[in-house]
């Protein structure tokens, strides 16, 4: 039987990434801002949790323990509209600079010495018909790269693929928040 709390949900959402330096997680106005949103999103967002176990196993068949040695979590979404400044934010370590006498932001993927990778905190907000919100919290970097493929019919989506990095002292790779008051 469904909790009273529990709805269908149906829909897609809105994805939010911002720089992140190892503080705590800001509260939900400091992210769900219009210049961390990444842009329109094509396809909607999946999160995909993935344990890697272990069971140790006695001669005659028995289960006698269970460990969870690995974990995995990805946040993945198609990025609809976009421009350099979410380019840099899906690149593990790139450099924007933006030259306001030539009104350009210029990207600098690559080279020699880019061994650190940034972090960024995403976010994907879902609001249900009632306006109460779901939201999927991960500190991550983008360390599978974009493709960028310009085709004469059909629209230019990146599909971002983040993967999530522990960000507090328990090792927390994802935080899923669900509103439970009603809606005002």
């Amino acid at each position: 039987m469904a909790q009273a709390n529990e709805e269908v949900i149906l829909g897609s959402g809105d994805l939010f990434v911002m720089s992140y330096t190892g503080e705590a997680i800001p509260e939900d106005s400091v992210i769900e801002t219009t210049s961390n949103q990444i842009g329109h999103i094509q396809g909607g967002a999946t999160l995909e949790y993935k344990p890697t176990d272990y069971s140790v196993v006695d001669d005659m068949g028995a289960v006698l323990k269970r460990f969870i040695t690995e974990e995995e979590v990805t946040l993945k979404s198609g990025v609809l509209t976009w421009g350099v400044n979410t380019l840099a934010k899906l690149c593990p370590a790139g450099a924007l600079t933006e030259d306001s006498s030539t009104h350009k932001s210029t990207l600098k993927i690559g080279g020699r010495g880019k061994t650190g990778i940034s972090k960024v905190l995403a976010r994907f907000v879902h609001t249900y018909d009632t306006g109460l919100k779901l939201r999927i919290t991960i500190v991550a970097t983008a360390s599978s790269g974009f493709t960028l493929a310009f085709a004469k019919d059909k629209e230019t989506v990146i599909d971002a693929e983040l993967k999530a990095v522990p960000h507090d002292t328990d090792g927390t790779l994802v935080v899923i928040e669900q509103d439970t008051r009603t809606a005002g």
